[in-house]
Protein backbone atom coordinates (compact mmCIF):
# COMPACT_ATOMS: atom_id res chain seq x y z
CA UNK A 1 0.00 0.00 0.00
CA UNK A 2 0.85 3.59 -0.67
CA UNK A 3 2.34 5.61 2.13
CA UNK A 4 0.00 8.50 0.90
CA UNK A 5 -3.20 6.42 2.78
CA UNK A 6 -4.60 4.20 5.24
CA UNK A 7 -6.85 1.20 5.43
CA UNK A 8 -10.60 2.00 7.01
CA UNK A 9 -13.36 -0.45 7.53
CA UNK A 10 -16.44 -0.64 6.25
CA UNK A 11 -17.85 0.36 9.58
CA UNK A 12 -15.55 3.07 10.34
CA UNK A 13 -17.23 4.35 6.65
CA UNK A 14 -20.54 3.96 8.39
CA UNK A 15 -20.13 5.54 11.21
CA UNK A 16 -18.76 8.65 9.30
CA UNK A 17 -22.19 8.88 7.05
CA UNK A 18 -24.19 8.83 10.38
CA UNK A 19 -22.34 11.49 12.00
CA UNK A 20 -22.67 13.38 8.48
CA UNK A 21 -19.27 14.91 9.38
CA UNK A 22 -17.46 16.53 6.23
CA UNK A 23 -15.48 14.50 4.36
CA UNK A 24 -15.74 12.25 0.54
CA UNK A 25 -16.62 8.62 -0.24
CA UNK A 26 -14.83 8.41 -4.02
CA UNK A 27 -14.96 5.29 -6.26
CA UNK A 28 -12.19 5.79 -8.06
CA UNK A 29 -13.46 2.50 -10.75
CA UNK A 30 -14.50 3.67 -14.16
CA UNK A 31 -18.09 4.76 -14.47
CA UNK A 32 -19.53 1.95 -16.04
CA UNK A 33 -17.93 -0.56 -13.31
CA UNK A 34 -19.04 1.94 -10.82
CA UNK A 35 -22.59 1.72 -12.28
CA UNK A 36 -22.13 -2.01 -11.64
CA UNK A 37 -22.28 -1.67 -7.75
CA UNK A 38 -21.60 1.05 -5.21
CA UNK A 39 -22.31 2.44 -2.01
CA UNK A 40 -25.15 4.55 -2.22
CA UNK A 41 -22.87 8.25 -1.40
CA UNK A 42 -19.75 7.30 -3.28
CA UNK A 43 -19.36 9.43 -5.89
CA UNK A 44 -17.53 8.56 -8.83
CA UNK A 45 -14.11 9.55 -9.66
CA UNK A 46 -12.61 7.60 -12.23
CA UNK A 47 -8.74 7.08 -11.95
CA UNK A 48 -8.71 7.38 -15.32
CA UNK A 49 -10.23 11.20 -15.26
CA UNK A 50 -9.28 11.97 -11.81
CA UNK A 51 -7.11 15.20 -12.62
CA UNK A 52 -9.78 15.96 -14.55
CA UNK A 53 -12.67 16.20 -12.02
CA UNK A 54 -10.64 16.38 -8.78
CA UNK A 55 -10.65 20.28 -8.70
CA UNK A 56 -14.43 21.04 -8.56
CA UNK A 57 -14.98 17.80 -7.05
CA UNK A 58 -12.85 18.19 -4.19
CA UNK A 59 -12.02 21.96 -3.95
CA UNK A 60 -10.39 22.06 -0.34
CA UNK A 61 -7.13 19.80 -0.16
CA UNK A 62 -7.38 18.77 3.62
CA UNK A 63 -10.75 17.25 3.37
CA UNK A 64 -10.87 13.46 4.50
CA UNK A 65 -11.26 11.45 1.76
CA UNK A 66 -12.11 7.56 1.55
CA UNK A 67 -11.11 5.91 -1.69
CA UNK A 68 -12.80 2.84 -2.96
CA UNK A 69 -12.70 0.13 -5.77
CA UNK A 70 -14.17 -3.58 -6.14
CA UNK A 71 -11.61 -5.08 -3.76
CA UNK A 72 -8.20 -6.09 -4.39
CA UNK A 73 -7.25 -4.29 -7.37
CA UNK A 74 -5.02 -1.46 -6.47
CA UNK A 75 -6.74 1.18 -7.86
CA UNK A 76 -7.38 2.94 -4.66
CA UNK A 77 -4.10 3.06 -3.76
CA UNK A 78 -2.92 4.38 -7.48
CA UNK A 79 -5.82 7.10 -6.81
CA UNK A 80 -4.48 7.94 -3.45
CA UNK A 81 -0.85 8.08 -4.72
CA UNK A 82 -1.52 10.39 -7.48
CA UNK A 83 -4.33 12.52 -5.04
CA UNK A 84 -1.09 12.85 -2.35
CA UNK A 85 0.92 13.98 -5.25
CA UNK A 86 -1.82 16.82 -6.23
CA UNK A 87 -1.29 17.97 -2.43
CA UNK A 88 -4.72 16.29 -0.85
CA UNK A 89 -3.33 15.68 2.54
CA UNK A 90 -5.97 13.18 4.34
CA UNK A 91 -6.44 9.80 2.09
CA UNK A 92 -7.69 6.61 3.24
CA UNK A 93 -8.93 3.18 1.58
CA UNK A 94 -11.82 1.31 1.84
CA UNK A 95 -10.59 -1.97 3.01
CA UNK A 96 -12.01 -4.47 1.19
CA UNK A 97 -13.62 -1.94 -1.40
CA UNK A 98 -17.01 -2.94 -2.96
CA UNK A 99 -17.20 -6.10 -2.19
CA UNK A 100 -15.86 -5.93 1.95
CA UNK A 101 -18.77 -3.25 1.94
CA UNK A 102 -21.55 -5.58 0.69
CA UNK A 103 -19.82 -9.00 2.97
CA UNK A 104 -20.10 -5.64 6.28
CA UNK A 105 -23.86 -5.89 5.57
CA UNK A 106 -24.17 -2.45 3.50
CA UNK A 107 -26.19 -2.29 0.39
CA UNK A 108 -24.71 -1.68 -3.15
CA UNK A 109 -26.61 0.32 -5.49
CA UNK A 110 -26.32 -0.47 -9.03
CA UNK A 111 -26.78 2.73 -12.13
CA UNK A 112 -25.82 6.37 -12.26
CA UNK A 113 -26.31 9.74 -10.15
CA UNK A 114 -28.17 7.02 -7.53
CA UNK A 115 -28.57 9.87 -4.79
CA UNK A 116 -30.75 11.85 -7.28
CA UNK A 117 -32.43 8.95 -8.71
CA UNK A 118 -33.82 7.68 -5.39
CA UNK A 119 -34.39 11.33 -4.31
CA UNK A 120 -36.94 11.87 -7.68
CA UNK A 121 -38.75 8.27 -6.61
CA UNK A 122 -39.11 9.87 -2.66
CA UNK A 123 -40.64 13.00 -3.97
CA UNK A 124 -43.10 11.38 -5.93
CA UNK A 125 -44.02 8.76 -3.64
CA UNK A 126 -44.07 11.61 -0.61
CA UNK A 127 -45.94 14.49 -2.87
CA UNK A 128 -47.81 12.07 -5.13
CA UNK A 129 -47.02 13.87 -7.84
CA UNK A 130 -49.67 13.47 -10.99
CA UNK A 131 -48.21 11.59 -13.74
CA UNK A 132 -49.94 10.89 -16.96
CA UNK A 133 -49.55 7.79 -19.16
CA UNK A 134 -48.28 8.75 -22.65
CA UNK A 135 -51.78 7.67 -24.34
CA UNK A 136 -53.52 10.43 -22.57
CA UNK A 137 -51.08 13.07 -23.21
CA UNK A 138 -51.85 11.94 -26.97
CA UNK A 139 -55.22 12.35 -26.86
CA UNK A 140 -55.01 15.79 -25.20
CA UNK A 141 -52.66 16.68 -28.36
CA UNK A 142 -55.09 14.76 -30.50
CA UNK A 143 -58.12 16.66 -29.61
CA UNK A 144 -56.68 20.24 -29.80
CA UNK A 145 -56.46 20.69 -25.40
CA UNK A 146 -55.21 23.79 -24.06
CA UNK A 147 -51.41 22.54 -22.93
CA UNK A 148 -47.69 23.28 -23.06
CA UNK A 149 -44.95 20.60 -22.77
CA UNK A 150 -42.13 21.58 -21.28
CA UNK A 151 -38.96 19.17 -21.44
CA UNK A 152 -37.14 19.64 -18.31
CA UNK A 153 -33.44 18.34 -19.90
CA UNK A 154 -30.67 20.63 -20.79
CA UNK A 155 -30.81 21.37 -24.66
CA UNK A 156 -28.23 18.70 -26.10
CA UNK A 157 -30.38 15.98 -24.83
CA UNK A 158 -33.64 17.90 -25.70
CA UNK A 159 -32.37 18.72 -29.23
CA UNK A 160 -31.19 14.61 -30.02
CA UNK A 161 -35.16 13.69 -29.33
CA UNK A 162 -38.34 15.33 -27.68
CA UNK A 163 -41.98 14.85 -27.69
CA UNK A 164 -43.77 16.46 -30.20
CA UNK A 165 -44.32 20.05 -29.89
CA UNK A 166 -42.12 20.43 -26.59
CA UNK A 167 -40.24 23.17 -25.14
CA UNK A 168 -36.97 22.95 -23.73
CA UNK A 169 -37.57 24.47 -20.34
CA UNK A 170 -34.26 22.86 -18.32
CA UNK A 171 -34.93 22.10 -14.75
CA UNK A 172 -34.94 25.17 -12.46
CA UNK A 173 -35.65 27.41 -15.75
CA UNK A 174 -38.95 26.35 -15.34
CA UNK A 175 -40.15 28.49 -12.63
CA UNK A 176 -38.46 30.82 -14.16
CA UNK A 177 -39.71 31.04 -17.02
CA UNK A 178 -43.73 29.08 -16.70
CA UNK A 179 -45.42 32.19 -16.94
CA UNK A 180 -45.26 33.85 -20.22
CA UNK A 181 -45.53 30.01 -21.86
CA UNK A 182 -49.12 29.16 -20.07
CA UNK A 183 -50.30 32.41 -18.97
CA UNK A 184 -53.58 31.14 -18.95
CA UNK A 185 -54.60 29.23 -16.06
CA UNK A 186 -56.61 26.93 -18.26
CA UNK A 187 -53.75 25.42 -19.67
CA UNK A 188 -52.07 22.49 -19.11
CA UNK A 189 -48.65 22.08 -18.41
CA UNK A 190 -46.68 18.53 -18.73
CA UNK A 191 -43.18 18.20 -18.11
CA UNK A 192 -41.01 15.50 -19.30
CA UNK A 193 -37.64 14.55 -19.67
CA UNK A 194 -35.91 10.81 -20.82
CA UNK A 195 -37.27 8.93 -17.86
CA UNK A 196 -38.43 9.76 -14.75
CA UNK A 197 -36.48 11.80 -12.06
CA UNK A 198 -36.06 15.15 -14.15
CA UNK A 199 -40.35 14.63 -15.39
CA UNK A 200 -40.90 14.41 -11.34
CA UNK A 201 -38.85 17.17 -9.88
CA UNK A 202 -39.66 19.83 -12.92
CA UNK A 203 -43.40 19.07 -12.20
CA UNK A 204 -43.06 19.02 -8.12
CA UNK A 205 -41.00 22.39 -8.29
CA UNK A 206 -43.97 24.07 -10.59
CA UNK A 207 -46.60 22.85 -7.93
CA UNK A 208 -44.32 23.91 -5.30
CA UNK A 209 -44.02 27.00 -6.66
CA UNK A 210 -48.03 27.12 -6.87
CA UNK A 211 -48.94 27.94 -10.35
CA UNK A 212 -52.12 27.78 -10.96
CA UNK A 213 -52.50 25.63 -13.76
CA UNK A 214 -52.89 21.68 -13.92
CA UNK A 215 -49.25 20.44 -14.10
CA UNK A 216 -48.75 16.56 -14.47
CA UNK A 217 -45.54 14.54 -15.37
CA UNK A 218 -45.32 12.42 -18.24
CA UNK A 219 -45.23 9.27 -16.95
CA UNK A 220 -41.53 7.70 -17.85
CA UNK A 221 -40.80 10.40 -20.29
CA UNK A 222 -39.95 10.44 -23.77
CA UNK A 223 -38.68 6.30 -22.96
CA UNK A 224 -42.58 5.68 -21.96
CA UNK A 225 -43.74 7.48 -25.06
CA UNK A 226 -41.65 5.34 -27.65
CA UNK A 227 -42.52 2.54 -25.73
CA UNK A 228 -45.96 3.24 -26.48
CA UNK A 229 -45.46 3.04 -30.11
CA UNK A 230 -45.28 7.21 -30.52
CA UNK A 231 -42.58 9.53 -32.06
CA UNK A 232 -40.28 11.70 -30.94
CA UNK A 233 -38.88 14.44 -32.85
CA UNK A 234 -35.36 14.76 -33.65
CA UNK A 235 -33.48 18.07 -33.91
CA UNK A 236 -36.04 20.52 -32.32
CA UNK A 237 -34.27 24.04 -31.71
CA UNK A 238 -37.40 25.45 -29.33
CA UNK A 239 -36.07 26.94 -26.31
CA UNK A 240 -38.24 28.59 -23.93
CA UNK A 241 -37.54 32.50 -24.25
CA UNK A 242 -36.48 34.65 -20.98
CA UNK A 243 -39.20 35.92 -18.91
CA UNK A 244 -40.72 39.28 -19.41
CA UNK A 245 -40.94 41.60 -16.64
CA UNK A 246 -44.75 40.21 -15.77
CA UNK A 247 -43.52 36.67 -16.05
CA UNK A 248 -40.33 37.69 -14.32
CA UNK A 249 -42.27 39.11 -11.31
CA UNK A 250 -44.50 36.11 -10.94
CA UNK A 251 -41.26 33.91 -10.52
CA UNK A 252 -40.04 35.66 -8.05
CA UNK A 253 -43.28 35.60 -5.95
CA UNK A 254 -43.51 31.90 -6.65
CA UNK A 255 -39.71 31.37 -5.42
CA UNK A 256 -40.50 33.54 -2.36
CA UNK A 257 -43.28 31.25 -1.56
CA UNK A 258 -40.84 28.01 -1.65
CA UNK A 259 -37.72 29.82 -0.09
CA UNK A 260 -40.69 30.10 3.23
CA UNK A 261 -42.07 26.42 3.07
CA UNK A 262 -38.81 25.05 1.92
CA UNK A 263 -36.47 26.98 4.92
CA UNK A 264 -34.37 28.41 2.49
CA UNK A 265 -31.37 30.17 3.62
CA UNK A 266 -29.23 33.18 2.44
CA UNK A 267 -26.08 34.39 2.90
CA UNK A 268 -24.84 37.90 1.31
CA UNK A 269 -21.19 38.72 -0.27
CA UNK A 270 -19.05 39.54 3.10
CA UNK A 271 -20.14 35.97 4.64
CA UNK A 272 -19.52 34.28 1.49
CA UNK A 273 -16.30 35.39 1.46
CA UNK A 274 -15.51 34.35 5.20
CA UNK A 275 -16.54 31.03 3.92
CA UNK A 276 -13.86 31.23 0.85
CA UNK A 277 -10.77 32.00 3.42
CA UNK A 278 -12.12 29.68 5.83
CA UNK A 279 -9.99 26.53 5.05
CA UNK A 280 -11.11 24.39 7.56
CA UNK A 281 -14.36 23.48 5.45
CA UNK A 282 -15.17 22.58 1.89
CA UNK A 283 -17.10 25.22 -0.19
CA UNK A 284 -19.03 25.15 -3.74
CA UNK A 285 -19.85 28.13 -5.02
CA UNK A 286 -22.48 26.82 -7.71
CA UNK A 287 -23.79 29.16 -10.81
CA UNK A 288 -27.02 27.58 -11.57
CA UNK A 289 -28.04 29.62 -14.34
CA UNK A 290 -27.68 28.90 -18.03
CA UNK A 291 -24.29 28.03 -20.10
CA UNK A 292 -25.29 31.48 -21.95
CA UNK A 293 -25.23 33.73 -18.94
CA UNK A 294 -22.87 31.83 -16.71
CA UNK A 295 -20.15 32.54 -19.94
CA UNK A 296 -21.61 35.99 -20.22
CA UNK A 297 -20.57 37.17 -16.69
CA UNK A 298 -20.00 35.20 -13.71
CA UNK A 299 -18.60 35.48 -10.31
CA UNK A 300 -14.61 34.18 -10.90
CA UNK A 301 -14.13 30.92 -9.06
CA UNK A 302 -17.76 29.71 -9.38
CA UNK A 303 -18.68 26.75 -11.42
CA UNK A 304 -21.39 26.23 -13.85
CA UNK A 305 -23.49 23.68 -12.42
CA UNK A 306 -27.55 24.46 -13.72
CA UNK A 307 -30.31 23.82 -11.28
CA UNK A 308 -31.89 21.05 -13.05
CA UNK A 309 -28.77 18.86 -13.70
CA UNK A 310 -27.69 20.30 -10.22
CA UNK A 311 -30.21 18.02 -8.57
CA UNK A 312 -30.30 15.23 -11.60
CA UNK A 313 -26.59 14.28 -10.92
CA UNK A 314 -25.97 15.97 -7.26
CA UNK A 315 -22.71 13.74 -6.89
CA UNK A 316 -21.33 14.86 -10.42
CA UNK A 317 -21.32 18.41 -8.77
CA UNK A 318 -20.58 18.21 -4.85
CA UNK A 319 -18.41 15.42 -3.81
CA UNK A 320 -17.61 16.35 0.17
CA UNK A 321 -20.53 15.30 2.53
CA UNK A 322 -21.38 18.31 5.01
CA UNK A 323 -19.71 21.00 2.96
CA UNK A 324 -21.20 24.19 2.49
CA UNK A 325 -23.23 25.07 -1.26
CA UNK A 326 -23.85 28.38 -2.27
CA UNK A 327 -26.37 28.56 -5.33
CA UNK A 328 -26.01 31.99 -7.11
CA UNK A 329 -28.62 33.30 -9.67
CA UNK A 330 -28.95 36.95 -9.78
CA UNK A 331 -32.42 36.90 -10.20
CA UNK A 332 -32.89 34.36 -7.15
CA UNK A 333 -35.74 32.05 -8.45
CA UNK A 334 -33.25 29.12 -10.16
CA UNK A 335 -30.66 29.53 -7.14
CA UNK A 336 -34.07 28.94 -4.74
CA UNK A 337 -35.57 26.53 -6.69
CA UNK A 338 -32.67 24.40 -6.36
CA UNK A 339 -31.32 25.10 -3.01
CA UNK A 340 -35.03 24.00 -1.96
CA UNK A 341 -34.24 20.57 -3.61
CA UNK A 342 -30.85 20.41 -2.19
CA UNK A 343 -32.23 20.88 1.62
CA UNK A 344 -34.99 18.19 0.86
CA UNK A 345 -32.16 15.82 -0.18
CA UNK A 346 -30.59 16.68 3.17
CA UNK A 347 -28.16 18.50 2.59
CA UNK A 348 -27.67 21.10 5.50
CA UNK A 349 -25.50 24.18 4.75
CA UNK A 350 -26.88 25.54 1.40
CA UNK A 351 -27.67 29.03 0.79
CA UNK A 352 -28.68 30.80 -2.03
CA UNK A 353 -26.24 34.35 -2.04
CA UNK A 354 -28.11 37.73 -1.96
CA UNK A 355 -27.82 39.64 -5.28
CA UNK A 356 -26.14 42.84 -4.48
CA UNK A 357 -26.10 46.15 -7.43
CA UNK A 358 -27.02 46.43 -10.50
CA UNK A 359 -25.87 43.07 -12.13
CA UNK A 360 -26.00 41.05 -8.80
CA UNK A 361 -22.55 40.87 -8.92
CA UNK A 362 -21.18 44.12 -7.35
CA UNK A 363 -18.06 43.83 -4.99
CA UNK A 364 -17.01 40.74 -7.01
CA UNK A 365 -14.51 39.61 -9.19
CA UNK A 366 -15.73 38.72 -12.41
CA UNK A 367 -14.51 36.39 -15.03
CA UNK A 368 -16.38 35.98 -18.73
CA UNK A 369 -16.39 33.62 -21.73
CA UNK A 370 -15.87 29.93 -21.83
CA UNK A 371 -14.38 27.94 -18.08
CA UNK A 372 -11.23 26.41 -19.17
CA UNK A 373 -9.76 25.01 -16.23
CA UNK A 374 -6.33 22.92 -16.45
CA UNK A 375 -6.49 20.03 -14.82
CA UNK A 376 -4.34 19.26 -11.66
CA UNK A 377 -0.85 18.81 -11.94
CA UNK A 378 -0.98 18.98 -16.00
CA UNK A 379 1.67 18.78 -18.40
CA UNK A 380 1.95 19.45 -21.83
CA UNK A 381 3.84 16.02 -23.90
CA UNK A 382 5.07 16.69 -27.08
CA UNK A 383 2.80 16.81 -30.01
CA UNK A 384 2.17 15.70 -33.81
CA UNK A 385 0.14 17.31 -36.05
CA UNK A 386 -2.94 15.98 -38.09
CA UNK A 387 -1.14 16.45 -41.07
CA UNK A 388 1.97 14.87 -39.81
CA UNK A 389 -0.26 12.15 -38.37
CA UNK A 390 -1.77 11.35 -41.51
CA UNK A 391 1.73 11.09 -43.39
CA UNK A 392 2.99 8.69 -40.92
CA UNK A 393 0.26 6.60 -41.26
CA UNK A 394 0.68 6.11 -44.83
CA UNK A 395 4.52 5.10 -44.15
CA UNK A 396 3.41 2.53 -41.61
CA UNK A 397 4.66 1.55 -38.05
CA UNK A 398 2.90 3.78 -36.32
CA UNK A 399 -0.18 2.89 -33.41
CA UNK A 400 -2.85 5.52 -32.43
CA UNK A 401 -4.49 4.80 -29.19
CA UNK A 402 -7.62 6.88 -28.57
CA UNK A 403 -8.69 7.22 -24.97
CA UNK A 404 -12.10 9.14 -25.82
CA UNK A 405 -15.13 7.47 -24.03
CA UNK A 406 -15.72 4.12 -25.61
CA UNK A 407 -19.17 5.66 -26.93
CA UNK A 408 -17.36 8.34 -28.94
CA UNK A 409 -15.23 6.58 -30.14
CA UNK A 410 -17.98 4.29 -31.60
CA UNK A 411 -19.32 6.79 -33.25
CA UNK A 412 -16.20 7.93 -34.88
CA UNK A 413 -12.71 8.23 -34.89
CA UNK A 414 -9.01 8.30 -36.82
CA UNK A 415 -8.83 5.58 -38.90
CA UNK A 416 -6.65 2.36 -37.49
CA UNK A 417 -6.77 3.90 -34.14
CA UNK A 418 -6.86 1.38 -31.11
CA UNK A 419 -9.17 1.98 -28.30
CA UNK A 420 -7.84 1.84 -24.69
CA UNK A 421 -8.41 3.15 -21.06
CA UNK A 422 -6.08 5.26 -19.16
CA UNK A 423 -6.17 3.06 -16.49
CA UNK A 424 -5.70 -0.24 -18.34
CA UNK A 425 -3.16 0.74 -20.59
CA UNK A 426 -1.25 -2.24 -19.62
CA UNK A 427 -3.80 -4.07 -21.37
CA UNK A 428 -3.51 -1.93 -24.69
CA UNK A 429 0.28 -2.32 -24.27
CA UNK A 430 -0.67 -6.65 -24.81
CA UNK A 431 -2.01 -5.57 -28.04
CA UNK A 432 0.88 -4.45 -29.45
CA UNK A 433 3.80 -4.38 -27.02
CA UNK A 434 6.53 -3.94 -29.90
CA UNK A 435 4.84 -0.67 -31.76
CA UNK A 436 7.84 1.93 -32.18
CA UNK A 437 5.83 5.05 -32.98
CA UNK A 438 2.56 5.21 -30.67
CA UNK A 439 0.16 8.37 -31.05
CA UNK A 440 -1.84 9.53 -28.23
CA UNK A 441 -5.58 10.89 -28.58
CA UNK A 442 -8.80 11.67 -26.69
CA UNK A 443 -11.68 14.35 -27.56
CA UNK A 444 -9.75 17.52 -26.73
CA UNK A 445 -6.12 16.20 -26.06
CA UNK A 446 -6.02 17.04 -22.53
CA UNK A 447 -6.31 13.33 -21.39
CA UNK A 448 -3.97 12.37 -24.05
CA UNK A 449 -1.40 14.78 -22.58
CA UNK A 450 -1.87 13.44 -18.83
CA UNK A 451 -1.35 10.16 -19.91
CA UNK A 452 1.88 10.21 -21.98
CA UNK A 453 3.84 9.94 -19.50
CA UNK A 454 2.37 6.68 -17.86
CA UNK A 455 2.36 5.40 -22.20
CA UNK A 456 6.25 6.26 -22.30
CA UNK A 457 7.24 4.14 -19.14
CA UNK A 458 5.11 1.13 -20.28
CA UNK A 459 6.52 1.42 -24.49
CA UNK A 460 10.42 2.42 -23.45
CA UNK A 461 12.15 2.99 -26.59
CA UNK A 462 9.13 3.29 -28.25
CA UNK A 463 8.44 7.59 -29.80
CA UNK A 464 5.27 8.79 -27.73
CA UNK A 465 3.57 11.92 -29.14
CA UNK A 466 -0.07 13.36 -28.36
CA UNK A 467 -1.92 14.49 -31.65
CA UNK A 468 -2.50 18.15 -31.51
CA UNK A 469 -5.71 19.02 -30.78
CA UNK A 470 -6.57 15.43 -30.01
CA UNK A 471 -9.75 14.19 -32.09
CA UNK A 472 -11.48 17.61 -32.42
CA UNK A 473 -8.86 18.78 -34.07
CA UNK A 474 -8.44 15.36 -36.60
CA UNK A 475 -12.87 15.78 -37.20
CA UNK A 476 -12.99 19.96 -37.66
CA UNK A 477 -9.96 19.22 -40.20
CA UNK A 478 -12.57 16.91 -42.28
CA UNK A 479 -10.21 14.30 -42.73
CA UNK A 480 -11.01 10.61 -42.51
CA UNK A 481 -12.72 8.62 -39.97
CA UNK A 482 -13.98 5.28 -39.04
CA UNK A 483 -16.66 3.73 -36.70
CA UNK A 484 -17.43 0.52 -34.60
CA UNK A 485 -15.54 -0.74 -31.57
CA UNK A 486 -13.34 -3.70 -33.57
CA UNK A 487 -10.01 -2.52 -32.44
CA UNK A 488 -10.95 -2.44 -28.91
CA UNK A 489 -8.27 -3.02 -25.80
CA UNK A 490 -10.43 -3.83 -23.17
CA UNK A 491 -13.95 -4.01 -22.11
CA UNK A 492 -16.18 -1.40 -22.73
CA UNK A 493 -17.38 -0.44 -19.14
CA UNK A 494 -15.30 2.64 -19.06
CA UNK A 495 -18.83 4.79 -19.08
CA UNK A 496 -22.68 3.86 -18.40
CA UNK A 497 -24.95 3.85 -21.33
CA UNK A 498 -28.11 5.13 -21.74
CA UNK A 499 -30.72 2.68 -22.79
CA UNK A 500 -30.45 4.87 -26.40
CA UNK A 501 -26.88 4.44 -26.60
CA UNK A 502 -27.59 0.69 -26.87
CA UNK A 503 -27.38 -0.70 -30.73
CA UNK A 504 -29.65 -3.16 -29.84
CA UNK A 505 -32.30 -3.92 -27.74
CA UNK A 506 -33.38 -0.73 -27.21
CA UNK A 507 -36.82 -1.84 -25.26
CA UNK A 508 -35.02 -4.16 -23.06
CA UNK A 509 -33.05 -1.41 -21.60
CA UNK A 510 -35.21 1.26 -21.54
CA UNK A 511 -37.58 -0.98 -19.58
CA UNK A 512 -34.99 -2.37 -17.27
CA UNK A 513 -33.68 1.51 -16.71
CA UNK A 514 -37.31 2.30 -15.71
CA UNK A 515 -38.08 -0.77 -13.14
CA UNK A 516 -34.77 -0.08 -11.68
CA UNK A 517 -35.72 3.82 -11.15
CA UNK A 518 -39.03 2.75 -9.16
CA UNK A 519 -37.38 0.06 -7.70
CA UNK A 520 -34.27 2.80 -6.02
CA UNK A 521 -37.52 3.90 -3.32
CA UNK A 522 -37.83 0.59 -1.94
CA UNK A 523 -33.69 0.01 -1.61
CA UNK A 524 -33.07 3.03 0.05
CA UNK A 525 -35.32 1.94 2.87
CA UNK A 526 -32.34 -0.71 3.52
CA UNK A 527 -29.79 2.17 4.46
CA UNK A 528 -30.09 3.95 7.39
CA UNK A 529 -27.51 6.62 6.37
CA UNK A 530 -30.03 8.11 3.84
CA UNK A 531 -31.98 10.82 5.25
CA UNK A 532 -34.50 12.57 2.86
CA UNK A 533 -36.47 15.83 4.13
CA UNK A 534 -40.40 15.83 3.93
CA UNK A 535 -41.63 19.29 4.60
CA UNK A 536 -45.39 19.16 4.49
Amino acid sequence: MSSASRAVSPAAVRELLLANTEFALLDVREQGVHCQGHPFFACALPLSKLEMLVGDLLPRRSVPLVLLDGGGEGLAERAAARLADLGYTDISTLQGGAAAWKAAGGELFSGVNVPSKAFGEFVEHHYDTPRVPPQEIKRLIDQGEKLVILDSRPFEEYHRMNIPGGIDAPGAELVYRVHDLAPDPDTIVVVNCAGRTRSIIGCQSLRNAGIPNRVVALKDGTMGWELAGYQCERGSTVVAPAPGTSGETRARAAAERVARRFEVKFAMRDQVRDWQRDASRSLYLLDVRTKEEFERERIAGSCHAPGGQLIQATDEFVAVRGARIVCIDPARVRSVMTASWLNQMGWNEVYVLEPEGGNGFSGWALERGARNRVPAGFKSWRTVSANELVQRQQQGGVAVLDLSSSLRFRDRHIPGAWWAVRARLEQAREQFAAVRVLVLTSEDATLAHLAAPEAAALWPGAEVSVLEGGNANWFSLNLPIETGMENATTALDDVWYKPYDHVQDYEKHARAYLSWEVALVEQIKRDPAIRFRAYD
